[in-house]
């Protein structure tokens, strides 16, 4: 089952528009029907497709027949539905949701939809659509005769059973903790029970363990064809007899599946919010309608661009921060994600104060594994209709980011002149070093001579021709430095008593020497 508001925020990301008042918050719905032209008497359920209808005010009196909560109707009329014309009326006086469906999208389509939330309910991975896994949960457990887990493939707890006060302090400190601790970890992977589960797929005992507040455990892995999805984990003193674990393993086959259909139950939602999210940067879709698709408030938002790599592999860290980025309950996720290439794209909430930005990256980052490496880029706020430059912004600051991974995730208005200078170095590197020129002098006779002229004109120019400044700079005495600057006048005209020639060489050493 499903609440009737949640089915109306959810066909509302694939183009369904509600008319009329907001259903009650608590309205539940447990069953689906198809009108069928050729049947006088329409099927009662909660929800009616009413196929085949493009009159709204006859959809509205099927639904009244069919005593249904809500109504879905597709009409190819001009502007959609009058919300203050008589259908809308007669379903608002009888208490109906009128849902009416854009005409770009497919029965077929709303159908996979409103079938998958009302008749397995519940919330996906991504937050929104079929999963019911403390259920599922509760019914192994009560075939094998003891609280079970199940965990994804990092030991995180995705359901548990209601029986867990039979269960010893590990499963209380894995349940509260979300995820399975750092100490138990090791102790499995020392035991061969992760190795085992990754290999293979008969179960697995793992004795108890007093000094880890473990009891004992069996464990069977839960796999897709060759893919492992997670484990399924029963709280037990004594290996289980053979009755019970087959039981078990067939439990993992039925998490297997469930974790299947969520998972492409969470793609697709994932597909709806990347296209709609790639139109909204390229300024190829209304502000205004996206932020109603997309749960955006009007409210400035900054772009985030984040790469993850491994040395091996790219791509499969992309995906896998792009499934991070998307995962979530529900609308309290705080961005709307998409991926270009190798880039994830994530519109965030976020104003003046770059700090929320930074703390989604470095939560992001924590969730990928520990090889995974992490650049990402913040674009400056920016309102709906500006989210395509701050784009632009956060691409260039992931640039930087790349090259000086240490530091935190570079945001462009703290960095706008770290951002203007690699430009100058970009538009450098694409055409002609210059072969004359004072920097270009002064770098060939460093390289033919051993001198540092042009490091100590970089320091003066810093310094704004203070040589105490510039000495301490470069941990040299001031009389040094007034000794170089004088040399350097000697090998190339540097005219630094002329502001237009102290900027043109302040730029050249940025752009063609290597700095500090």
């Amino acid at each position: 089952m499903v609440l009737l508001d949640r089915l109306v925020t959810i066909l509302g990301t694939y183009g369904t528009r509600l008319v009329g008042p907001r259903p009650a918050p608590d309205t539940v719905l447990r069953g689906v029907a198809v009108h069928d032209a050729a049947d006088p008497e329409p099927e009662e359920a909660d929800v009616l497709l009413a196929v085949g209808v493009q009159d709204p005010l006859a959809a509205v009196g099927l639904a009244e027949r069919s005593r249904s909560l809500a109504v879905v109707v597709r009409t190819a009329r001009e502007g959609g539905v009058d919300p203050h014309g008589e259908a809308a009326a007669r379903a608002g006086s009888a208490g109906i949701a009128l849902l009416t469906v854009d005409p770009s999208v497919s029965w077929g389509q709303v159908a996979g939809v409103v079938y998958g939330l009302v008749l397995e309910g519940g919330e996906t991975e991504a937050g929104r659509g079929p999963a019911d896994l403390p259920a599922l949960a509760d019914t192994i457990a009560a075939r094998v005769g003891g609280p079970v887990a199940i965990e994804d493939p990092r030991l995180r707890v995705l359901a548990y059973s209601d029986r867990q006060a039979e269960a010893d302090q590990a499963r209380w400190d894995t349940i509260l903790g979300r995820g399975v601790p750092e100490a138990l970890q090791r102790h499995l992977e020392a035991s061969g029970a992760i190795a085992h589960l990754a290999s293979s797929a008969e179960p697995v005992f793992v004795p108890p363990e007093p000094e880890l507040g473990l009891s004992g455990r069996t464990a069977v892995a839960v796999r897709v064809g060759r893919e492992f999805m997670g484990s399924l984990w029963a709280v037990c003193d004594r290996p289980l007899d053979a009755e019970r674990s087959a039981l078990l393993t067939e439990g993992a086959r039925t998490v297997a599946l469930h974790l299947l259909r969520t998972r492409v139950s969470a793609d697709l939602e994932r597909q709806v919010e990347s296209d709609l999210v790639s139109r909204l940067l390229e300024g190829a879709m209304d502000p205004t309608e996206a932020a109603g698709r997309l749960g955006l408030a009007a409210t400035p938002h900054r772009v985030v661009a984040l790469q993850a790599h491994t040395p091996d592999e790219r791509h499969s860290a992309t995906l896998m921060a792009f499934e991070r980025a998307t995962t979530g309950f529900g609308w309290s996720r705080p961005g709307r994600s998409t991926v270009f290439g190798s880039t994830v794209y994530t519109v965030l909430p976020c104003g003046a104060d770059p700090s929320p930005a930074r703390e989604w990256v470095t939560e992001t980052a924590r969730a990928l594994p520990g090889h995974v490496v992490v650049n990402a880029g913040i674009g400056a706020p920016a309102d709906l209709a500006g989210l395509s430059a701050s784009r632009r912004e956060a691409d260039e600051s992931l640039t930087l980011h790349a090259a000086r991974p240490e530091g935190a995730a570079v945001a462009y208005d703290e960095s706008w002149d770290d951002v203007l200078i690699h430009r100058l170095r970009m538009a450098s590197a694409s055409g002609r070093r210059p072969a004359d020129g004072p920097v270009a002098d002064l770098t060939r006779h460093d390289a033919e001579h051993g001198t540092h002229y042009a490091r100590t004109l970089r320091a003066w120019l810093r310094a704004q021709g203070d040589p105490n400044a510039a000495a301490a700079e470069l941990g040299v005495h001031p009389n040094t430095v007034r000794h170089r600057v004088r040399r350097m006048a000697e090998v190339a005209p540097l005219g630094l008593d002329q502001p237009r020639m102290r900027l043109a060489l302040a730029i050249a050493l940025e752009a063609y020497v290597p700095g500090e």
